[in-house]
């Protein structure tokens, strides 16, 4: 393949995202010597306003230094093009001269990538690399970013969970994740024991109940003293409203730029802390919203992340030679491997984590579920149960 690469990160940073930028441009150098390698700033907003790094002129060294750093090193976007937006995209890519255009992201930027295709006719290879903490990626057994995500999550809910022997009450922990609940799911990875927290899991797979939150709070109380709770920002109601709507007045919604309601802010926490407050009143309880720590933390970057992440922005130099398509983890039984799928089996879709991942008659994990994510984030603390 000739002369010019275009790669961009699109949507939420992650600890490892730049990994996959740095695994691309070096793989880029080493089969097309030569070949310019450039860097689309803030996503596809760069292409449309021929904003570029070039990566070409970047020494090794430092480009490895970036891989290692968390967040989006050429910046991000939450641009969701429609077809004139993608055309305007096209056109910048043209003008370039881009033989390929590597686009790093999740459900939205796969879907770029799939208008693009349909709109260049061939002319120019796209391909999307997979980027997201909320694992929410079919084809993909898991998503580069999710496993660093998780430990974070993982590690949150074991040291809370320690903090509320010493000082029994309750703890409800607010977790990103809007449709999908693998990152909520992670607080269980690292229990202790069966007796551990969290001890109740609330994902968006499964209707959200206020009455039953408080019972199945008072119940945990009951039996343990304290209730350690992992609850998805993405939660909704029986009614299919996320749980904030049906918590918050209408005229105090927050809502971000696409109109979506704002999941994990304030209002959120307030809400849970009041249903608390008058379903159990008089209990010691807090409510945290974890907010964008987990997606970026670099105190828990995984090495097995990271080079996944890396591995998967070389694989995608493979895939623009083939023509494009979406690169995607899978799991055959004993390791992850690297596959091009076509980008219409990912582009806008959502994968949900599967109804056996918890258990049928509570809100907890199954032991599917646990084998998942011990899998994926394996213990990695050793510490003693304490006396109380």
């Amino acid at each position: 393949m000739a002369g010019t690469f275009v790669i961009a990160q699109g949507g939420g940073p992650t600890a490892v995202i730049n990994q996959t930028v740095v695994g691309a441009a070096l793989e880029i150098r080493k089969r097309h010597p030569g070949a310019r390698v450039l860097g689309s700033i803030h996503g596809v907003r760069g292409i449309r306003d021929g904003n570029y790094a070039d990566l070409s002129a970047i020494p090794e060294e430092q480009l490895r230094l970036i891989a290692a750093t968390p967040s989006a090193a050429l910046g991000s976007t939450r641009d969701k093009p429609d077809a004139a937006y993608c055309e305007v995209i096209l056109n910048g890519l043209k003008k370039i001269g881009a033989d390929a255009f590597i686009y790093i992201g999740g459900n939205d930027t796969s879907g770029t990538q799939q208008i693009l295709t349909d709109a260049a006719g061939g002319s120019i290879a796209f391909v999307h690399a997979p980027k997201t903490i909320d694992n929410d990626l079919e084809e993909n057994d898991h998503t580069p970013g999710f496993i660093s995500a998780a430990e974070f999550v993982a590690g949150a809910f074991l040291s809370v969970d320690l903090d509320f022997r010493a000082l029994p009450g309750i703890y409800v922990g607010i977790v990103m994740g809007r449709h999908a609940g693998f990152l909520t799911a992670a607080a269980a990875a690292w229990q202790i024991d069966p007796d551990s927290g969290p001890h109740l899991v609330y994902v968006p797979e499964r209707a959200f109940s206020a009455k039953r939150f408080i019972d199945d709070v008072r119940a945990t109380l009951d039996r343990h003293k304290r209730c350690i709770v992992a609850v998805s920002e993405g939660v909704s109601t029986a009614d299919g409203k996320a749980l904030v709507e049906s918590l918050v007045p209408p005229e105090k919604l927050e809502r971000d730029q696409h109109g979506n309601v704002k999941l994990s802010g304030s209002d959120l926490t307030a809400a849970l802390e009041r249903a608390l407050a008058e379903g159990l009143p008089g209990k010691r309880a807090r409510v945290d919203a974890l907010g964008y720590m987990p997606r970026g933390y670099i105190g828990a970057i995984n090495a097995v992340d990271a080079k996944e992440a890396f591995d998967a922005g070389a694989f995608a130099v493979e895939v623009a030679g083939q023509g494009g398509g979406s690169v995607a983890l899978q799991y055959d039984g004993s390791k992850t491997v690297l596959k091009k799928v076509p980008l219409k089996n990912v582009a806008g879709k959502t994968r949900h984590m599967p109804d056996d991942f918890m258990q049928p008659d509570a809100n907890k994990l199954s032991d599917a579920g646990m084998a998942y994510l011990k899998r994926l984030v394996p213990e990695k603390y050793k510490v003693g149960k304490p006396f109380v």
